[in-house]
């Protein structure tokens, strides 16, 4: 007989539900406080030619952080514990995003923001595994469209909170109002990971029937932390050594950020040839790599919205910043409803032939459809904000709702001993897309003098996403093998 009400399996994911809060929050508000600064002609992006490109340019130096973290995120989750690792990773966003209010200069910036990068990139495919173990089979896909509903909450308040929190310190602080985001977001997120560490943890009747060594209940965090800090070290060097290598090269903003990418296929070489048996059954299966591919594209449009919508609805006749970041937050309210539709949908279909493939080709084509609409409205002339707010909010419904049909089926596919890998290489070549979208569609606005050229190409990007889905052939899935706590 199933048990009603709450069980520990929702406290699990109300607490992962605020790692992702705390974590969009502290990677989105980076986007406002650079429109912010590029407006008001702020420290080092005062006086430069390209400000949208620069700007671009850092926060695609944080997500080739990010990017980086992936497959170790979750190779170090499967060897030290899933919970290990969440919780180190909100300290870890909490710490470098609060000292990022207190710095000075843009190498500075750039290093905490590629810190955060590497601290918040072994997230993702422990929150994805850890709900897997510790949520009943029949509601995997719904949990994890309901935790990712803290990406939505946490990107809607970043778009508009951030905007009216600078404006707020403005006249306190003046032209250093910047910083006030950082230092108040950074107390937050430092609160939230002690309570991720105090809730999040599974009944001890529940661990007792478990095997000790599985990485559902596993905690090892001093290990787990030296190995962060191990693999940290050596990608800080690798990408501010590039920054700096380019810079003085006289390379452009958007050939550092294709270097950058390089980064992901020499990488996966590397543990090929070092870790064969664990990163094999995670790269041989064609699906996984379709749908690895395919989720390209998603990020790419998830940061070019993140990042760069507050100045897309401005420069299209939005308002001011903080009318602006209005129009631009139904995109991210939209998840709220977004993220769990798609889940439960995911579930209804998961029994039946390429059913959830199905449901993502058409949510994805969907999606692209939305983006040819918003970009022809405004490219138009026209800049109504209700209609631009139900555009956005639509938009935003298919493409939430598409992401945990995803994870669900990357999950489903996935071995059962490597699912922490596979999410791992799953958002690892995924953030390809990250790391070029800030940057690409900065470059392409401040050459254009427009963000038409960016919108557009983001459509044709999600297209080719659909046809890759089409290329995934599930057949009738069985259900996962799980460790389940009821």
């Amino acid at each position: 007989m199933k048990k009603k009400g709450w069980q520990r399996y929702h406290t699990i994911w109300a607490m992962l539900f605020l790692g992702w809060f705390v974590s969009y929050i502290d990677r989105t508000a980076t986007g406002p406080i650079i429109t912010w600064m590029i407006d008001n002609k702020v420290s080092f992006l005062s006086n430069v030619p390209n400000p949208h490109g620069l700007g671009g340019l850092i926060g695609s130096l944080f997500f080739a952080g990010f990017m980086m973290n992936q497959y170790p995120g979750g190779s170090i989750g499967d060897k030290f514990g899933h919970r290990t690792v969440v919780v180190l990773s909100i300290v870890w966003a909490g710490i470098t995003t609060l000292f990022t209010g207190f710095i000075t200069g843009l190498i500075l910036f750039v290093l905490l923001r590629v810190l955060l990068g590497l601290g918040e990139g072994v997230f993702y495919s422990n929150d994805r595994s850890y709900i897997v173990y510790h949520s009943p089979k029949e509601k995997v896909g719904l949990g994890m469209g309901v935790v990712i509903t803290g990406l939505s909450v946490g990107l809607t308040v970043a778009t508009l909170g951030v905007p009216l929190l600078l404006n707020a310190m403005e006249p306190v602080m003046g032209k250093e109002a910047w910083r006030s985001p950082f230092i108040v977001l950074g107390v937050i997120t430092l609160i939230a990971s002690l309570l991720i560490f105090k809730y999040m943890k599974p009944l001890s009747t529940s661990v007792q029937k478990m095997n000790p060594e599985s990485p559902a209940v596993k905690e090892v965090y001093g290990s787990a932390f030296l190995l962060m800090l191990k693999y940290a070290a050596v990608f800080v060097v690798m990408i501010m050594g590039i920054y700096f290598a380019a810079l003085k090269m006289g390379l452009s903003d958007i050939s550092i950020a294709f270097i950058l990418v390089c980064l992901c296929p020499l990488f996966i070489v590397f543990l090929y040839k070092t870790r064969k048996s664990e990163i094999r059954p995670v790269l041989a299966n064609k699906n996984l790599i379709f749908l690895y591919v395919s989720f390209i594209p998603v990020i790419w449009h998830l940061w070019l919205y993140g990042y760069w919508s507050v100045s897309i609805v401005k420069d299209f006749g939005g308002g001011a910043l903080v009318a602006a970041a209005l129009v631009a937050s139904f995109n991210g309210i939209a998840g709220i409803v977004g993220f769990p539709i798609g889940g439960k949908i995911s579930d209804m279909v998961a029994g039946t032939e390429n059913g959830r493939r199905n449901v993502l080709a058409v949510v994805t084509a969907l999606l692209t459809v939305s983006i040819f609409i918003f970009a022809a409205y405004v490219m138009t002339g026209h800049n109504n904000p209700v209609i631009m707010s139900i555009i956005l909010f639509v938009s935003g419904l298919f493409f939430f709702a598409l992401q945990p049909v995803s994870h669900a089926l990357n999950a489903e596919i996935a071995p059962e001993n490597n699912r922490g890998a596979a999410f791992g290489m799953f958002n690892f070549i995924s953030e390809i897309g990250a790391v070029l979208s800030p940057v690409v569609s900065g470059v392409l606005r401040d050459s254009t003098g427009s963000w038409g050229a960016p919108l557009l190409l983001d459509g044709v990007l999600l297209a080719a996403s659909c046809i890759l889905v089409l290329c995934v052939n599930r057949g009738v899935s069985t259900q996962m093998s799980l460790t389940v706590e009821k």
